[in-house]
C-alpha cells in the first residue's frame, strides 16, 4: 500500500514511478536547490520507489564525474542533514548526458536513455522534463522535445518551466502558444518558487480556515496592504541576466503579483487546482492597468551604489560583473496597485522589492483602518495605532497581529503588542524548502501552486505598460540609493503623498 502524504492542499499518495529529466543539470539551480530538495524528499520517503534522474547539460563530464559533483553540492547546499545512505541513493539514481541543447543527436541519446531506464527501472514511461536553463533556451528545448518525439510516450509527460516565463506580454504569449502546442496545459508546470514557501501557502489557510478574518477582509476595514521582498544580496554573478530583466521583470511580474493575488482573491469553490487558480486569475485581471504616461506616478525605480552590508564594503550595481558602467537597469522598484472589484475598490496595494537593502525580509502586511472614535484620549498621539496583520514569508516564518493594550500602572496608557505565531516555535522545525514542495506536487500532478497560462499573461498585462512608460521616460539619476540603505527616498514619498509610510525593514 502506498504511503499517504500531505501535499498541495490535500492528502495525496506517494508519486508514481517516473524519470526526472533536468535540462541544465550542471547549473546553479540544480546544484543549490534541486539536488538538496530531492535528498530531503528521499529522507522523508516521498520519492517514487521506481525512479531515476537524467541530467542534460553542455559541460563535458562522465556519469561518475557528474555523480561526484552532485554529491559535493548536496553536502555544500543542503540546509538540513542528509545521511550517507540517502546520498548514495541519489548518486545511484543519477545519469548524465553531455550535449548542446541545439544538437539533435543529444535528444536522440536522451530518448534512447529514457527507453532503457524505463525498462530497467520500471518507470512505466512517465517523464518530467525540468527546464533549469536560461529563459532564452526554453523555445529551443521545447521544439526539440517535440521533434524528437519525446513529448509523447507510453506514460504521461510533464514539463516544468522556470521563471521568467517570457520577457514581455508578446514573448509570454508566444511561449505559451509553443508549450501548449507540444504539451497539454494540464501537463505544464510554470514554477514560481515563492508559491512553494510554507508561509505563502498559509495565506490560504489563514484566510479561508478562520472565520474571524472574512468579515473584515474588505475595503470597509482594510486601509491598505504592503508587500515587501527585500534582499541584502546583489546580483550574485548574474549581471548579464539582470541587465535584461531588472527588478520589475525579475520580481514584480511573478513573485509580487502572485502574493497580491493570494491576499486579494475570493474564496474558491473548492481547493482543486483550477478552482484556486481561477480566483487568482480574476484578481490579476482586475488589477488597474497603469497607462504608460502614468507609470512614473505609480512606480519608483532605484539602483544601488557602493555601500556597507554587515560592515563590509560592497560594490555598486554598475561595478558588478557583466554590468554596463552606464546601466539604467533598476535593482529596486516600489509600486502602487489597485484592484478594481467590489471587495477592494480604492484600497491601495503597495509593493516594494530591491537588492542590497539593509535587511533581508519578505512579508505581507495588512493594515486595518483606525478606530472611528478615540475613547481613551483626544489628542492625535493618544489615538490607538491601527491593527496590522503581518505574514512573514522570510526570515522567522510566521504570522503576527498587532493589537493595542493597556500598559500596567495607575494611568491609562496604551501600547502596541504582537500576538505572534512562529513556525519554528509552534512545530519545532523550520519550514521545508520551497522546491521540495513544488517538485513533489509536480510528481503527483497537483498544479495548485503553479501559474496557469491566463494568469501569466494577465501579469504581463499589468507590467508591460509600466515598461513602456519607463522606456520613453528617462530614469532618475542612477544610482539613487546606497547598498545597505532602505532604498531611494522617492519610495518613501510614494506613500507619504497618501499619508502613509512603509513598515521598517
Amino acid at each position: 500500500m502506498s504511503n499517504p502524504l500531505r501535499t498541495g492542499l490535500r492528502t495525496e499518495h506517494k508519486p508514481e514511478p517516473l524519470i526526472l529529466v533536468i535540462f541544465g543539470g550542471s547549473g546553479d539551480l540544480t546544484r543549490r536547490k534541486l539536488m538538496p530538495s530531492l535528498c530531503q524528499l528521499a529522507t522523508r520517503d516521498f520519492l517514487p520507489d521506481k525512479f531515476a534522474i537524467v541530467s542534460m547539460a553542455q559541460t563535458k563530464r562522465t556519469r561518475e564525474e557528474y555523480q561526484a559533483k552532485m554529491v559535493e553540492s548536496i553536502k555544500t547546499y543542503s540546509t538540513r542533514s542528509v545521511s550517507p545512505e540517502i546520498q548514495r541513493r541519489i548518486e545511484d539514481l543519477l545519469y548524465y548526458i553531455s550535449a548542446d541543447f541545439a544538437d539533435e543527436a543529444g535528444y536522440a541519446e536522451l530518448k534512447s536513455c529514457l527507453d532503457k531506464l524505463s525498462e530497467e527501472r520500471h518507470t512505466e514511461g512517465n517523464v518530467i522534463f525540468y527546464l533549469a536553463t536560461p529563459p532564452s533556451t526554453f523555445p529551443l528545448i521545447i521544439s526539440h522535445l517535440e521533434k524528437a518525439g519525446l513529448s509523447k510516450g507510453k506514460g504521461w509527460r510533464r514539463i516544468v518551466v522556470e521563471k521568467p516565463f517570457g520577457s514581455d506580454l508578446k514573448s509570454a504569449m508566444e511561449l505559451n502558444s509553443l508549450v501548449t502546442r507540444v504539451f497539454p496545459e494540464s501537463d505544464v508546470y510554470r514554477i514560481d518558487h515563492y508559491l512553494g514557501k510554507e508561509t505563502v501557502q498559509n495565506v490560504l489557510m489563514l484566510r479561508f480556515a478562520n472565520a474571524i478574518f472574512e468579515p473584515i477582509w474588505n475595503r470597509r476595514y482594510v486601509d491598505h496592504v504592503q508587500i515587501t521582498a527585500a534582499e541584502i544580496v546583489g546580483v550574485e554573478g548574474r549581471g548579464d541576466y539582470y541587465e535584461e530583466a531588472g527588478a520589475l521583470r525579475d520580481m514584480v511580474q511573478n513573485h509580487m503579483l502572485q502574493l497580491l493575488s493570494l491576499i486579494a482573491m475570493e474564496s474558491p469553490s473548492s481547493f482543486e487546482a483550477n478552482a484556486v487558480r481561477d480566483e487568482k486569475s480574476k484578481i490579476l485581471r482586475a488589477i488597474r492597468r497603469v497607462t504608460p504616461g502614468d507609470a512614473n506616478q505609480f512606480t519608483v525605480r532605484g539602483q544601488y551604489s557602493p555601500g556597507l552590508i554587515d560592515g563590509r564594503q560592497v560594490p555598486g550595481y554598475r561595478q558588478e560583473s557583466s554590468v554596463s558602467a552606464t546601466s539604467h537597469t533598476e535593482t529596486y522598484i516600489a509600486a502602487k496597485f489597485f484592484v478594481d472589484n467590489w471587495r477592494w475598490q480604492d484600497v491601495p496595494f503597495y509593493a516594494r522589492t530591491g537588492k542590497r537593502l539593509a535587511r533581508k525580509k519578505s512579508e505581507i502586511a495588512v493594515y486595518f483602518k483606525p478606530v472611528p472614535h478615540a475613547v481613551f484620549g483626544s489628542s492625535p498621539r493618544e489615538y490607538p495605532s491601527p491593527n496590522v496583520l503581518v505574514i512573514r514569508v522570510q526570515p522567522n516564518e510566521g504570522v503576527s497581529l498587532t493589537i493595542e493594550t493597556k500598559m500596567p500602572g495607575a494611568s491609562v496608557r496604551m501600547r502596541s503588542v504582537n500576538l505572534d505565531f512562529s513556525y519554528l516555535y509552534a512545530f519545532g522545525i523550520a519550514p521545508s524548502e520551497a522546491y521540495e514542495k513544488l517538485l513533489l506536487d509536480c510528481m503527483i500532478g497537483d498544479q495548485t501552486l503553479f501559474a496557469r497560462e491566463d494568469s501569466v499573461e494577465a501579469s504581463w498585462e499589468v507590467v508591460t505598460p509600466i515598461e513602456e512608460g519607463w522606456a520613453v521616460s528617462p530614469p532618475p539619476s542612477f544610482p539613487n540609493y546606497a547598498a545597505g540603505s532602505l532604498g531611494p527616498q522617492a519610495a518613501d514619498e510614494l506613500l507619504e503623498r497618501d499619508g502613509r509610510r512603509w513598515r521598517r525593514l
